[in-house]
Formats: C-alpha cells, sequence, structure tokens
C-alpha cells in the first residue's frame, strides 16, 4: 500500500468499523499521513481492547533473537524453486506466510504508546451527523444505520460539491487490501460522486433506512460475508449441540475469539440454552487483557445487557486478564474457555491447545471466519481433539446484497473481483455472487480503478479582497445564477470559461445580461491546493531597491498576462451573412449542424463554425483574413 499512494496526499481516512483499524498506527506514525481520520465512538473503544490485547499478546514472550533472512527477497525468490537448491533449504515459508502478499514489507507489532498516540487523532462522529470540514470539499454524511456486529459501525455517504468541468478527469480507488478494506482516494481532477460504503450488515430490530442510498452515483461493495453457505443461525445452533455434547461426555470446550464482537451473541445464545440443556454447573471463563473492560462495555447495550449481567453475577461466566493469578486457583474441569487469538499463533489459546490438545474428549470450535482452521491447527498436529468448524459471519451476504441493489438502484456497483464470480469450490452456485444491471466494476489488489463519472463544475472561494469592483474580469454566480460566456476561438486560440464562486461579497456589481441573468467581473489569481480552490488578489511585483541588485522573482509570483475580454451574447447567422457581403465576401453559404450553423467561404476555403456557446474561425494561413472575420463577429457579441 505504501508504494500505491504517498499517504501524506491522503486528506481523510473513514473507519467503518474496528476490524478496519488494526492497521491504523503504522499510517499514523510512520507515513506523512496529516489528515484527519472519522470514526464513531463505539468503533473507537473496541478497536482500542483489539489493538491493547494484541500488544499484550506480543509483549508477554519477547524474543532474544528475530529472524529476518527470510524476508530477503533473494531467500523468497529461491524458496520458491526448491528444485533449484539443496534439500537443506528446499521446505517452503509456512502458512499463512507462503500466501502472504509482499510479505518482505511486514513490520513488528506497534507497541501501546503508539496505539494511544493513533487513536488521539481521530476524530469522533456520531449517527446522522455531517461533517463538511474535509480538505477535499466533500460532505461527509454518516447515516443512522448501525450495524449490530461489529459495535458502532456504519456505512459513509459521501457528496461532492458542484465541480468545475473537465472532461479527462475521473475519480479513482486504490485498492490495497482483497478482503476487508478499500482505500479510497482521488486524484486531484476528481469527478463528482456521491458513494456509499457499505462494509458490513446485520439484521437489526428495527428496518434499515435505506432512503439515503438511493440514487448513488456509486455504491462501493466490501467486506461482505466471508462463508456466503454458512447461515449464522444454523452455525449457532451447531455451535451450542457441540458445546453441550463435549461437557456432558466429561471433555473441555476451547473457542478462540477475539474480545469483542460474536462472542456477546455466543453468551447471548449460551444464556439461553444453558439451562434446558443441563449446563448450569458448567463454568465459563473468557480470559483476555482486556476482558474486563469488553464486558462493561458491553453492557452498554440494551441486547446483551441483561444476559451477559446475569451471566456474571450467577458466577457463570468468570473472566480473567491471563491464565496465571487468581485463574489458576479457580479453575475447574469440564468448562469453556474463551479466548484469543482466533490464529492459534500467540495469546492464551496456545496453553490450552497444549493442555487439551491430546485428548478426544476435549473440543476446539472456530467461530472466527477471518482465519482458516486448517491453517491455524497446522502447527498443532497430530491432534487427538476434535475440531468443530461454525463460522458465524453475520456481514451481508449476496441474497441481501441483490435484495438491497434492487430497492437503491445506484448507477453503478464497485466491488473486489471475487465478489462477481462463484466460489472456486461452487461454480455452480451463481447466486454466490454480486450480479447486477449494468454489471459491476471489479478491481483487484494493488490496482487503481477510475470511476465513469465526469465532473462539471468546481466550487471556488473569493477573498474579499478580489471582490473589489475594480477587480476584473471573471464570470461569478450571483445569488445561485451561473453565468457562463459565450466563447470565441480564432486560430490556435480557444476561450471557454465555466466557473462557480462562492462566498461574493456585496460590494460586486453585476451587470444583467438579460432577464434571470447577470455577470460581474474579477481580476485575480487562481490557486490550487488539496482540491481547494481560492480566487486571490494578483501579487504586486517587487520594487528594486536603490543601489542594491534587484532580486529573482521567485516562482511563486505568477506571471500577469494582459487581460482579454470575455464574450457573451448570440450571433445571428443572416445577420451576419449581410454583413460579410457588405465587406466584400460574395459565396457565402449557411449549412445547419445539430449543434449549430456553418458559414463557408468557397472562394477562400475558409469556414465559420458557430454553435450555442462558442464560435470557430477556421483559416488556413492567411492571418489577415483571419483577423478580419474575428473584428466582423465580434461586433455581434457584447465584451466585458
Amino acid at each position: 500500500m505504501m508504494e500505491l499512494i504517498d499517504l501524506s496526499t491522503v486528506d481523510v481516512i473513514l473507519i467503518s468499523n474496528y476490524h478496519c483499524m488494526m492497521a491504523l498506527p503504522y499510517i499514523t506514525e510512520h507515513t506523512g499521513f496529516t489528515g484527519t481520520v472519522y470514526a464513531t465512538e463505539p468503533t473507537v473503544q473496541i478497536g482500542r481492547l483489539l489493538m491493547e490485547e494484541l500488544v499484550n499478546f506480543i509483549e508477554r514472550v519477547p524474543k532474544a533473537q528475530s529472524a529476518s533472512l527470510w524476508k530477503n527477497k533473494e531467500v523468497q525468490s529461491v524458496l520458491a524453486n526448491p528444485h533449484l537448491i539443496p534439500s537443506t533449504l528446499s521446505r517452503l515459508l509456512p502458512a499463512p506466510l507462503k500466501d502472504a502478499v509482499e510479505v518482505a514489507t511486514w513490520r513488528r507489532c506497534y507497541n501501546l504508546q503508539e496505539v494511544n498516540s493513533a487513536l488521539s487523532k481521530i476524530q469522533l462522529v456520531g449517527y446522522s451527523q455531517k461533517i463538511v470540514s474535509i480538505p477535499s470539499k466533500t460532505t461527509l454524511e454518516v447515516p443512522d444505520m448501525r450495524l449490530a456486529v461489529p459495535i458502532g459501525s456504519y456505512s459513509h455517504i459521501m457528496r461532492r460539491f458542484p465541480m468545475f468541468q473537465d472532461p479527462h478527469s475521473s475519480p479513482r480507488i486504490h485498492s490495497c487490501y482483497s478482503q476487508s478494506q478499500v482505500l479510497v482516494g482521488e486524484s486531484e481532477n476528481c469527478a463528482s460522486v456521491k458513494t456509499l460504503f457499505q462494509f458490513s450488515w446485520m439484521q437489526l430490530n428495527s428496518p434499515m433506512d435505506q432512503a439515503s442510498l438511493k440514487n448513488s452515483d456509486v455504491l462501493i461493495l466490501t467486506g461482505l460475508t466471508q462463508i456466503p453457505t454458512a447461515n449464522p443461525d444454523s452455525m449457532v445452533g451447531e455451535f451450542c449441540s457441540n458445546l453441550a455434547m463435549t461437557v456432558r461426555n466429561g471433555g473441555n470446550v476451547l473457542v478462540p475469539c477475539y474480545p469483542s464482537g460474536v462472542i456477546y451473541d455466543l453468551l447471548e445464545c449460551l444464556y439461553q440454552y444453558i439451562d434446558s440443556a443441563g449446563l448450569s454447573n458448567v463454568p465459563f471463563y473468557f480470559i483476555s487483557p482486556v476482558a474486563n473492560s469488553s464486558l462493561e462495555f458491553s453492557q452498554i447495550f440494551a441486547e446483551w445487557n441483561i444476559s451477559i449481567a446475569y451471566l456474571i453475577q450467577t458466577n457463570k461466566l468468570k473472566h480473567y486478564p491471563s491464565i496465571h493469578g487468581d485463574f489458576s486457583n479457580d479453575f475447574k474441569q469440564p468448562c469453556v474457555v474463551f479466548t484469543g487469538h482466533p490464529s492459534l499463533r500467540f495469546g492464551d489459546v496456545v496453553h490450552f491447545m497444549e493442555l487439551w490438545g491430546k485428548s478426544s474428549l476435549n473440543t476446539i470450535i472456530f467461530t472466527e471466519p477471518d482465519f482458516s482452521y486448517l491453517d491455524a491447527l497446522a502447527p498443532y498436529q497430530p491432534l487427538a481433539m476434535k475440531c468443530v468448524y461454525c463460522p458465524i459471519d453475520t456481514r451481508l451476504n449476496f441474497i441481501q446484497v441483490s435484495k438491497l441493489l434492487k430497492e437503491v438502484q445506484p448507477l453503478h456497483v464497485v466491488c473486489p473481483e471475487q465478489y462477481t464470480q462463484p466460489p472456486p469450490t461452487q461454480s455452480h452456485r451463481t447466486d454466490l455472487m454480486v450480479d447486477c444491471l449494468p454489471p459491476p466494476m471489479s478491481y483487484r489488489r494493488a490496482e487503481v480503478l477510475s470511476l465513469p463519472f465526469k465532473r462539471r463544475y468546481e466550487k471556488i472561494e473569493i477573498t474579499p479582497e478580489v471582490s473589489d469592483p475594480k477587480c476584473a474580469r471573471a464570470p461569478l454566480m450571483l445569488q445561485g445564477i451561473s453565468v457562463c460566456p459565450h466563447s470565441l476561438s480564432t486560430g490556435n486560440w480557444h476561450y471557454d470559461i465555466k466557473l462557480h464562486v462562492a462566498f461574493v461579497t456585496d460590494s460586486l456589481v453585476p451587470t444583467e445580461m438579460k432577464p434571470g441573468i447577470s455577470l460581474a467581473t474579477v481580476t485575480a489569481i487562481l490557486h490550487t491546493k488539496d482540491n481547494k480552490h481560492v480566487l486571490q488578489l494578483p501579487p504586486k511585483p517587487p520594487q528594486p531597491q536603490p543601489g542594491k541588485k534587484r532580486k529573482r522573482v521567485t516562482d511563486d509570483v505568477p506571471e500577469l498576462r494582459p487581460i482579454k475580454p470575455l464574450l457573451s451574447g448570440s450571433i445571428p447567422v443572416e445577420q451576419l451573412v449581410q454583413t460579410l457581403e457588405k465587406h466584400g465576401f460574395s459565396d457565402v453559404k449557411v449549412e445547419d449542424t445539430p449543434k449549430g450553423h456553418i458559414v463557408l467561404f468557397q472562394d477562400v476555403e475558409t469556414l465559420i463554425r458557430i454553435e450555442e456557446d462558442s464560435t470557430h474561425i477556421m483559416c488556413e494561413s492567411d492571418e489577415a483574413l483571419r483577423v478580419k472575420l474575428q473584428d466582423l463577429v465580434l461586433k455581434f457579441l457584447q465584451k466585458f
């Protein structure tokens, strides 16, 4: 990602849920990023818990030595061709390193100080809140579409101000991650586009308000369900039945999990299930460095408040920061343990894998869909304990996507390439893909995708000094009326100005061109930076001081060219022909075109093309003739 885009040029990072912010410290602390990060408060708080747990797990087991040779590109190329090297080096990198992209760019885990520093740079947003202070002149709207899992998740609607007409520019999407993250950036000349970022969606108690999603120019789908064939409700049922069966047979159950998210739903289900299943005497342990903070935060939400509080108060659910201390004294078997990390590579889950892995009475139940359970178990083989895969992925599935797209009807849909084709193992399941009209625009990792939009207008601010009536020559938007002057093209020169300007002061004196349309003129320098455009007074040239050498004018002071008149009005073709005949042009012929008229001079191989907003004089090499025709045409236009 660092090579794909210069993060110092990024104005805004939008965090839709806490799973999308785990790499934030690398961006805010180790790049030139100086923009703004937006997220809801629940997203920030739960994201803090996940990052603190990660840092704690890593720092628990410091290593005296670290291996780095495997990151060498030459070594990796040799490992990829084992037949070319001795057998001692013929083994490939272990999973998941062998499948990782750009593994040489991996870094050490951040520390707690970097976590706190990164989180302090986040600007909190609330539901239904609009933010208009984004440097790229975009209005960010956080619609009230709360996503139950992950907590605090939301979608973003971005609306651009009117844009300056530029037929060669379009917004671009920089895709950095193939699964759950998409970095959306823009070139300096990006188009007008209202964009929806839809990352995840849960079934809520109240229906989702889709009104704000309708008529979107672009709907970007990412972070959809990773297990489209697994129904969350049936997975929860299998989880409970396998847990109960193991405990009844005297075995223990290990549930690798994050300290927030799906674990709350599992505890909610167990609260309703344990008594009927005869598990009221079985202890449930939640072990995490942030277990206490996580459970306290979960009780803020009504859907989990009663159930989790009851389990804690009745000592059916006990939580500990680690396996040491009080847990060693309270530990009883058979039991159910919720702990991390779901990858089985670090955290307290490693201890329980070694403790229970050799007994077939015990069961490990995978519920997190982010990791391949086969790769996670690979280092522990041979393994006697039973393994149950019950991935609970409550994010938007393809059936819900199809329904959503039919209801909101966006102009264009953008999604990762893997969403546009069925899963490799089920190629016949065309229902497990994004299918819409027009077909979705897909992208791959590290691909820059140009959206099919042409921006038309740009918002430009004007300083109070420029609005002085003595300044000259730029058409302005007065009281919501846009004035676009006539353009005239002569030879190789073409004048075509279309401009919208905001914050016009009362000192400008408009001239009414025709009913409802007024025009005012002003002279200024257009200063453009970070998609922000400002009209400023031209700088005064430096005066040479007597007795000293004249200093060279810097490039920051633009050269002022002579002001050319602005033209407005329409050209009556019949009167133009009569005027031409009076000035000696006898063989004049007029042809109608879809956009206007063409005046042909057959004896001199010259023509005048007249359109609604422009006039072009085509003359091969006779400059005197071109100037004469230009003067005749200008008689029918007003000059400013």
